[in-house]
């Protein structure tokens, strides 16, 4: 994952009371890694959920662009609450939602939002809007959602692919930064028959299995404590479906980390059944790391 250098934290705003967590959120983040923050806001008219009224184009655009502005100067305001020495910006940019957040997250270093939202952000989580961000975004997205702790650790996902590394990149520095311990978490299955009459060898024994489970863990970990040599690190060898455990392990973490894409169990994470069910089910902030390399022309 390619560290921007100058790059701002990102938080969309829209005068929810979520998106007031995820700034407090975006501002602490902006202040431990030192960076700037810039506050959104995504502006398109005719979103709001207001009363049909004879007032002139021009009229209604104007009052309603004032208050974008009054939300993102209120954005601004919590935020130097948070951390009165933070340098941060502001903007309220003309488009839905999507589009806005992906071009902002070409510049980002992290892009923060909240679970539930108004207006241009609405449904953020239950709709299109989230799939379609989270799977082309340029930079990782940390959702603000449930408990906001202080305590607990940092919880990631490893699934042993390519994308491992980096989503463990990104663990780690969160881990360092909060002074929390990292729980890394392998989740796995039995191999279950591809084809009708398929036998499995008896290879397949469950202590093997583990043991195996065990080995992808620890491989897809080495070298990560001599980088981060502050961070105390704990394995977690799971038997079961990914979402399910990383739901569970969320519990008592501050922040829970998983990739954008895998192979295995966390495979699909964010185009089906797992992703939906980490999003939606939770119980802390949830930060998603994709990989940066553009695939299929996205």
């Amino acid at each position: 994952m390619t560290i921007r250098s100058g790059a701002p934290v990102v938080v969309a705003v829209d005068g929810s009371t979520t998106a007031l967590d995820a700034v407090r959120v975006a501002a602490r983040e902006a202040a431990t890694r030192g960076r700037p923050l810039r506050v959104v806001h995504a502006f398109v008219w005719p979103l709001y959920d207001m009363p049909l009224i004879p007032v002139q184009g021009p009229v209604l655009d104007a009052g309603l662009r004032e208050q974008a502005e009054q939300i993102v100067a209120d954005a601004v305001t919590e935020a130097h609450k948070t951390a009165s020495d933070l340098a941060v910006t502001a903007a309220v940019v003309d488009g839905p939602a999507t589009p806005v957040l992906l071009r902002e997250s070409r510049d980002a270093a992290l892009l923060v939002l909240g679970s539930r939202g108004l207006d241009g952000f609405a449904e953020l989580l239950m709709g299109s809007v989230a799939v379609q961000v989270c799977a082309r975004v340029d930079c990782p997205v940390l959702v603000v959602k449930g408990e906001v702790r202080a305590d607990g650790p940092v919880v990631v996902g490893v699934d042993g692919s390519d994308l491992s590394a980096q989503t463990l990149g990104f663990a780690f520095e969160e881990a360092s930064l909060r002074g929390a311990e990292l729980v890394a978490v392998h989740a796995w299955i039995t191999p279950t028959p591809t084809m009708p009459g398929d036998i499995l060898p008896l290879a397949y024994g469950v202590e093997t299995l583990a043991e195996d489970e065990e080995r992808v863990l620890a491989e897809s970990l080495a070298g990560w404590s001599q980088r981060y040599p502050d961070v105390p690190v704990r394995h977690h060898v799971a038997y079961g479906a990914a979402a399910s455990v990383l739901v569970r392990e969320s519990a008592t973490a501050q922040l829970t980390v998983v990739g954008g894409h895998g192979r295995g169990t966390l495979a699909g994470m964010l185009l089906g059944s797992v992703s939906h069910a980490v999003l939606h089910q939770s119980h802390g902030p949830l930060a998603i790391v994709r990989h940066h390399r553009e695939e299929g022309g996205h």
